[in-house]
C-alpha cells in the first residue's frame, strides 16, 4: 500500500515494473488436456499482472487521496487567513477615517483658538466667524468619526460572526485569537476629544487648560 505521510507531505509511489505479458501460447488442437493446462497457466499469469495493477491503482488512490487532505488543509488555512486580512484591511480603512477627522478637528480647534487669542488681545473686534467656521470643521470631522466607527463596528461584527459560524461547521481552524481593534479604541478616543472640544467652544469654558 501507499507510504504514509511524512513531515514534508504525502509520498507518491514508486512507479510499477510491470513484466512483461508472455505471449499467447501455442497448443496443438489435437490435445486438449495439454492445451488446458497451458491456457490455464497463461490465464494464471494475466491474473498476476492485473492484481499488480490493480495494487498499484490502490497505492496512486491513496496517494490522491491524501494530496486531496493536504490540499483541503491549506485551503482552510488560507480562508482563515483571508478573514484576517480582511479585518486588516477594514482597521487600515478606519485608519484613513482617523486621519482624516484628526485634520478636521486639530485645524478646527486651531483655528479657533488662534482666532480668540487675536480677540482677547484687541486685535481683531469681531471673532464669530472664524468661531462658527472652527466649530463647523469640528462638527465635520465629528461627524466623519461617528460614521466610521459605526460603518467599522458593523463589519467587524459581521465578520466576527462570519468567522464563528465557518468555525463551527469545521471549514476553517479558527485557533487564533481574535482581539480588538486598536484602530477602533483610538478612534472612540478621538471622538471623545472632538466632543470636548466642541462643548469648549460652544460652552467657552477651558476644558484643555
Amino acid at each position: 500500500m501507499s507510504e504514509t505521510s511524512s513531515a514534508k507531505g504525502p509520498v507518491r509511489p514508486q512507479r510499477v515494473v510491470l513484466v512483461p505479458l508472455a505471449p499467447i501460447p501455442y497448443v496443438d488442437p489435437n490435445k486438449a488436456d495439454a492445451a488446458s493446462v497451458e491456457y490455464s497457466h497463461y490465464r494464471t499469469g494475466l491474473s498476476r499482472h492485473r492484481t499488480q495493477l490493480s495494487e498499484h491503482r490502490t497505492d496512486l488512490s491513496e496517494f490522491r487521496t491524501d494530496l486531496s487532505g493536504e490540499r483541503t488543509e491549506m485551503s482552510m488555512r488560507r480562508t482563515g487567513m483571508s478573514i484576517h486580512r480582511t479585518r486588516m484591511s477594514a482597521d487600515r480603512t478606519l485608519m484613513s477615517v482617523v486621519r482624516t477627522a484628526l485634520s478636521l478637528i486639530g485645524f478646527g480647534f486651531t483655528l479657533y483658538q488662534a482666532f480668540q487669542k487675536l480677540f482677547e488681545a484687541h486685535v481683531l473686534q469681531h471673532a464669530e466667524a472664524p468661531r462658527n467656521f472652527g466649530l463647523t470643521l469640528i462638527v465635520l470631522g465629528v461627524f466623519l468619526l461617528v460614521g466610521g466607527i459605526v460603518g467599522h463596528g458593523r463589519f467587524a461584527l459581521e465578520l466576527r460572526g462570519i468567522r464563528a459560524s465557518m468555525t463551527r461547521e469545521g471549514l476553517i481552524h479558527g485557533q487564533t485569537d481574535y482581539p480588538v481593534s486598536i484602530t477602533f479604541l483610538t478612534a472612540v478616543a478621538l471622538l471623545i476629544v472632538g466632543l470636548v472640544a466642541i462643548a469648549s467652544i460652544v460652552f467657552k469654558v477651558s476644558l484643555f487648560g
